[in-house]
């Protein structure tokens, strides 16, 4: 895949609004009763649920999927005014908590699979941010975001050619900073605003407007240099190979979804924030329906292995993900736990909307 081209026309068409569409048609020959089961998805796994072979599985479970896809942050009052939905799957907790308190349900969620989340790069921009101590890469090619270094630059306004060896690459260009999405539409941009919160506050969770206001400054700087925002996460990583931005902060699903499905990632580079934040795609069931696909998506061993085809590590199967990638390009992490990344802390929903509100240029409590 080359770093060119354009938006495509359904990404276009997300820009305008959230995209309808039917993941498999309901039918079925014979046999096992096929009953529907309707409901909303983050955009980062329609690809997913439209695949023949996922369609084929869940068909020969007894299941019929038909969704919505949308931004997590948005899905919440999307799924109070839709009548008649089994079902919400965003890409983490924090939106699934809310939609599970719109609709009055008092069960545990499922997490089927998770993604932690990771910055893409080109390869130049990882080498200029490893000859600056903003980035390390392993023995085995791993490589390494230095939070703590990138808020520090963050802060100090550091441009790419302040940048040790910056000069060699006239595309590294700017302000140096990472593109994310719009936090008030995706979870992504949440998350980003939730692991940058947590690193400028001493590498503690933000727990009361007092630290609001002590990272307000930060996270303010980083949402502002970005200008306009995309509302799904698969509008700026699809952006990145058109050549528009470059740190992306992205799923690491969608980076190792393209070498397991044989695709080309040109000069691509991940890049695990040293502090990172995961990503728990967390199903939300309504109805009995509902709780089946979150049950098949968790148990069904063919459905686990087409989750880690498409980048995703299911919970239920934690080496599936690293058996498909360990000879894959880029290098990916094998178990993040033993690694030595730490994980952030997440905030309330309460301070994490008052953090959002903050990186927007909400004005101090």
């Amino acid at each position: 895949m080359k770093r060119g081209g354009a938006l495509g026309v359904v990404a276009t068409l997300a820009l305008l609004g959230w995209v309808a569409y039917a993941l498999i048609p309901d039918d079925h020959k014979g046999g096992t009763q096929v009953v529907t089961v309707t409901g909303l998805i983050g955009s980062e796994k329609r690809g997913f649920f439209e695949d023949q072979a996922v369609k084929d599985e869940l068909k020969k479970q007894g299941l019929v999927v038909k969704a919505d896809s949308t931004g997590s942050w948005t899905m919440s009052e999307q799924a109070k005014s839709t009548k008649g939905l089994d079902f919400a799957f965003p890409a983490s907790a924090a939106p699934a908590r809310e939609i599970q308190r719109n609709w009055q349900l008092t069960d545990s969620p499922l997490v089927p699979f998770y993604s932690p989340l990771v910055v893409v790069a080109p390869d130049s921009a990882a080498q200029v941010l490893k000859q600056n101590q903003l980035a390390d890469v392993d023995t085995k090619g791993v490589w390494t975001f230095r939070m703590d270094k990138y808020v520090e630059a963050l802060k100090a306004g550091r441009k790419w050619k302040e940048l040790q060896g910056a000069d060699k690459h006239p595309e590294l260009a700017g302000p140096l900073f990472v593109s994310t999405t719009d936090p008030d539409t995706s979870s992504s941009g949440a998350m980003y605003v939730a692991l940058l919160s947590y690193v400028a506050n001493g590498n503690q969770v933000v727990q009361d407007d007092a630290g609001v206001n002590n990272v307000r400054d930060v996270l303010a700087t980083s949402n502002g240099v970005q200008g306009m925002q995309k509302i799904s996460s698969d509008e700026p990583f699809r952006d990145f190979f058109a050549g528009v931005g470059t740190l992306v902060f992205a799923y690491e699903s969608q980076a190792a979804a393209l070498p397991l499905q044989g695709k080309d990632t040109g000069d691509m580079v991940v890049m695990y924030p040293d502090t990172t934040i995961q990503s728990d795609h967390t199903l939300v069931a309504r109805t009995d329906n509902g709780r089946k696909l979150a049950d098949l998506l968790e148990n069904d061993a063919v459905l686990r292995g087409l989750e880690a085809r498409y980048g995703l590590r299911p919970q239920a199967d934690q080496e599936a993900f690293w058996n498909l990638m360990k000879d894959k390009k880029p290098s990916f992490a094998h178990d993040l736990r033993n690694s030595g990344f730490k994980q952030a802390t997440l905030p309330s929903l309460d301070n994490l909307q008052k953090l959002i509100a903050a990186a927007k240029g909400g004005s101090p409590k």
